[in-house]
């Protein structure tokens, strides 16, 4: 187990904790700060990371995401507030357990005993060793599919209006490069090019099924100046749509 947290003095007091409730985790590493503590995942394998919140919430939650956009080891959030937005975004997060203040503890060592059974859970399937790295490989992969879908179910939802990775990245607590990264790789297309393709098939939807005006569709779809729908529809379809909606009556 790797402890993050400020006090210089939590290691002892943590391998105390460890051994009087008898806790199947040994502290191994002890991080003051987010630097460290991701140096040292970096350096070494660890099975758990345990971050102390207590009077820095944000800067933990921060390290959540570092740590999740290289690991899916297993985090446990304790101490801090017990306010639903910390808890909102440290299950964005994925994190395991987040115990807010005060914490008992038998409290926490009944939230190590459930990281160990999902690691146990892991790494065995029919009493039959599955590789450590196989696993994490299978949750990032998973873990990548969930916010990519979140990301499309966002611009379904949201796709009338001025919407960019940048802000979704923002509004989802996730690194901006990584997420454009992982939806290039998954989608085959960037984020840039799903996006003009939403709109454009929305359009030619409403086009075809629809008595709205043109400048209706367009706002529909997030384009507030009509120059720059009109050209974009054209370059994606080849005609105008006007043309593409006479076209449509016409075949009729």
């Amino acid at each position: 187990m790797l402890l993050v947290d400020s006090d210089h003095h939590a290691k002892e007091w943590m391998k105390r904790m460890l051994d009087r409730h008898q806790a199947e985790f040994e502290l191994e590493s002890h991080a003051a700060a987010a630097v460290e503590a991701m140096s040292m995942l970096s350096a070494q394998d660890h099975q758990l990371v345990l971050i102390n919140m207590r009077g820095s919430e944000e800067e933990g939650l921060r390290l959540c995401g570092r740590i999740r956009e290289k690991s899916r080891v297993p985090i446990v959030l304790i101490g801090g507030r017990n306010e639903f937005q910390f808890a909102r975004k440290a299950l964005f997060y994925q994190v395991n357990d987040y115990l807010p203040d005060p914490v008992s503890p038998e409290e926490f060592v009944a939230s190590l005993e459930n990281v160990k059974r999902e690691l146990d859970t892991a790494l065995f399937s029919r009493n039959q060793p599955i590789p450590w790295a196989k696993n994490v490989q299978q949750a990032a992969a998973a873990s990548s599919a969930d916010i990519i879908d979140k990301v499309k179910a966002y611009v379904e939802e949201a796709l009338h209006e001025n919407i960019t990775l940048k802000e979704i990245s923002h509004i989802f607590h996730f690194n901006y490069s990584y997420l454009g990264q992982k939806f290039k790789v998954q989608e085959k297309m960037t984020f840039k090019e799903y996006l003009l393709q939403q709109r454009m098939e929305k359009a030619k939807f409403l086009l075809e099924n629809t008595d709205m005006k043109v400048y209706e569709i367009a706002n529909e779809v997030g384009y507030t100046e009509m120059d720059w729908f009109y050209k974009k529809f054209k370059t994606y379809t080849g005609v105008s749509a006007n043309k593409y909606r006479k076209t449509l009556i016409i075949t009729a």
